[in-house]
């Protein structure tokens, strides 16, 4: 109980019809049918308990196969075993109605779990409609539709306006707005041109693309999603294998004691007959249905809910440690900020804002230096044209030069014009930039400085409301850098974080995390997954960020966003603490009940009808809170 059954991995039809579902009910209607013809004196005893028995062979057939395999292949008495010795007790008892009122609400409840699971894992395979079942491919320089299943790594395959992508590839032709939210949760079309990567499943909306498969179908991306999910959902969490440790120790003390009940009492003259009821009635209401299945449910709801809005939840333990974070540390580059510097500033000092950048890009168009392509990103954004430039050449660690028209034109660090000697006057500007974690650059002859051109990395747009929403739920939040300490104190002073470390390498990131965890607690860290890896691995969460396609992110990380969102990381903490809030509840209301109906059944205060009642709706109401999870 509380485990996905092979057998039963996924179900598309309607509740009613899952099979251990469909046999309890008809049991329930049997036994409702029986017990009213009988007391309306319409069928004589043998007839409704005959009745009785179909009904319990049929509601029963389901959990007590498993109740047996359990025992003879595992050798554990189960919460099964329990109820099948309740069932086998009250019908030997002669309470026939009582036995399969009994199986009727034990395989509602069981059928209504098996079938939460089933709903839950079918829900996340439903992903792989959404990708094409037929991919047109270029064979001898024809067109070509053939079963998107025969797709092989190296095909050149088409895809239409508004068609959906067969299998992850390369674009080599082409240019479009693809819509990446089946895999990367994100809502917002993302602009593809050619050489970019291309998910299965994801939506072209405009242009025709010409695609380069890099995957099978069975081993695309969202077939990756598709199989962490399911994984994740068969691992369980720290309160779970608790639970299921105390479960095989608890309910073999639960069959002795009532084996007891039955043997003790009629040694000193007591009746056999009240006190095999007693243990009947101790049997069902000792029963840890509900704790057994207190968290199961709320964590199978809440790694699936996660894996369909693009966050990989890799197991039980992971969903039930993020409802236990209280601090979080980001990563500065590729995580806070894009990894792409663009130009924030332009201060002339000679001529205008247009001549400077113009200069400048016309030299810094011969470079593959990140900086130098920010530069003429910037250019081109302003729509300038660069002029022609000569005799190009990098300036190693300093910048680059080139000759345009009589001048020879400088494009490099504060300290290239240093050398010059004639920067001087300029340091209170350049020192301004700097202080606010900008690199500066600057363009000129040997004789005159033409200008200031100052770039940072660009933040994400979500950054600051991720933080500012962290910060709502109680959450300190730090940023581990391996930036230089000026850069990164400027863009944590702009994201209002509580603390920076910066100028880390990768093992000091590591030794940053375990001293906060002891410092503040429990901890997530946030990285692109590679170079974090470390710290990733080391810390109490780590989350890998921006990982569609990247199997070395998803390994490294405990949790996976699929999509560059920051508002993925509250959304996954909030789904934690609901979680392991929701599975809480489930438990305190498992052991109050169980302290309740065990003194009960003890004493005799309780029929077999009434225990029976009672700890069968308590499961019912378990399996409910779970699911509320889902709906997070």
């Amino acid at each position: 109980m509380g485990e996905m059954k092979e057998k039963e991995e996924t179900f598309e039809g309607k509740w009613y019809t899952h099979p251990p579902m469909r046999n309890a009910l008809i049991a329930g209607l049997l036994t409702g049918t029986a017990f009213l013809l009988a007391h309306l004196g319409v069928i004589p005893s043998p007839v409704e308990i005959s009745i009785y028995v179909i009904a319990i062979l049929l509601g029963g057939y389901h959990w007590s196969r498993e109740g047996i395999e359990e025992l003879i292949e595992e050798k554990e008495i189960g919460i099964e075993i329990l109820m099948m010795a309740a069932t086998i007790g009250s019908a030997i008892l002669g309470m026939w109605d009582e036995a399969a009122f009994l199986v009727f609400l034990y395989g509602t409840a069981e059928g209504l779990e098996e079938y939460t699971y089933a709903k839950t894992r079918h829900s996340i395979r439903k992903l792989l409609d959404l990708a094409p079942k037929e991919a047109r491919v270029i064979r001898d320089g024809k067109e070509v539709t053939i079963p998107a299943e025969e797709l092989k790594v190296g095909d050149i395959f088409i895809v239409r306006p508004g068609e959906s992508i067969p299998t992850d590839g390369v674009i080599i032709k082409g240019s479009s707005s693809v819509n990446e939210a089946p895999v990367t949760g994100e809502s917002i079309p993302v602009e593809k041109k050619e050489g970019m990567k291309i998910f299965s499943a994801t939506v072209n909306q405009e242009g025709a693309l010409e695609i380069k498969a890099t995957a099978t179908f069975e081993d695309n991306t969202l077939s990756k999603i598709i199989h962490l999910v399911e994984e994740a959902q068969e691992q369980k969490g720290r309160a779970q294998v608790f639970i299921e440790r105390f479960g095989r120790k608890y309910s073999p003390m639960v069959l002795l004691s009532a084996i007891l009940l039955i043997v003790i009492p009629p040694l000193f003259g007591l009746s056999i007959s009240h006190w095999a009821t007693r243990a009947v009635v101790l049997l069902v209401a000792a029963a840890p249905c509900a704790l057994v299945m207190s968290t199961p449910v709320a964590i199978a709801a809440g790694i699936g809910k996660a894996g369909m809005t693009g966050v990989l939840i890799k197991g039980g333990i992971h969903l039930e440690n993020l409802g236990r974070i209280r601090t979080v540390a980001f990563d500065k580059t590729g995580t806070l900020t894009r990894g792409i510097p663009v130009v924030t500033d332009v201060i002339p000092l000679i001529g205008n804002e247009s001549e400077v950048l113009t200069l400048a890009c016309s030299v810094e168009r011969f470079s593959e230096h990140p900086l130098a392509q920010a530069i003429v990103q910037r250019a081109e954004d302003d729509g300038l044209k660069p002029v022609d430039a000569a005799d190009f050449s990098a300036l190693i660690g300093a910048g680059a030069k080139a000759r345009i028209g009589d001048r020879i034109i400088y494009v490099g660090k504060p300290e290239l014009f240093e050398g010059f000697g004639h920067i001087n006057k300029h340091t209170s500007t350049i020192q301004r930039l700097m202080d606010d974690g900008k690199t500066v650059v600057l363009a000129g002859t040997e004789k005159d400085i033409y200008g200031v051109i100052a770039m940072r990395d660009e933040i994400r747009p979500q950054a600051r409301d991720v933080i500012s929403e962290l910060h709502r739920m109680g959450i300190k939040v730090l940023m581990l850098s391996g930036d230089n300490t000026i850069t990164a104190k400027a863009i944590a002073r702009e994201l209002n974080i509580d603390d920076v470390r910066a100028e880390l390498e990768p093992e000091d990131k590591v030794d940053a995390v375990v001293k906060l965890e002891k410092e503040y607690g429990a901890i997530a860290m946030i990285g692109d997954g590679i170079n974090d890896a470390p710290a990733l691995a080391r810390a109490t969460i780590g989350i890998a960020m921006g990982t569609a396609g990247t199997d070395a992110a998803i390994e490294a990380a405990n949790i996976a966003l699929m999509a560059d969102d920051l508002t993925k990381v509250p959304y996954a903490i909030k789904l934690g603490k609901r979680t392991r809030g929701i599975s809480g509840q489930n438990i305190v209301f498992s052991l109050t009940l169980l302290a309740i109906l065990i003194p009960s059944a003890l004493i005799g205060i309780m029929s077999v009808a009434v225990a029976v009642f009672v700890h069968e709706s308590s499961e019912l109401l378990a399996v409910a809170n779970g699911l509320r999870v889902a709906r997070s």
